[in-house]
């Protein structure tokens, strides 16, 4: 069951990356799930894109 707020989507993915997966989310005490969306928010990131945070409003406008 997915988290309240968060989209839930089904991922086909290669067993020897899944595995790779499963021991980097073990080191950083994550879930596979946590590691993954760790990562793709770190890819994003490095070109660029911040996820998660809303625009500030200065009232400049």
């Amino acid at each position: 069951m997915a988290s309240p707020g968060k989209k839930s989507y089904p991922l086909r993915i290669d067993p020897a990356l899944w595995e790779q997966l499963q021991r980097l989310a073990a080191n950083d005490l994550r879930s596979v799930n946590a590691e993954i969306e760790f990562l793709l928010r770190e890819a994003l990131a490095r070109r660029g894109i911040r996820v998660g945070t809303a625009p500030a409003d200065d009232g400049d406008e």
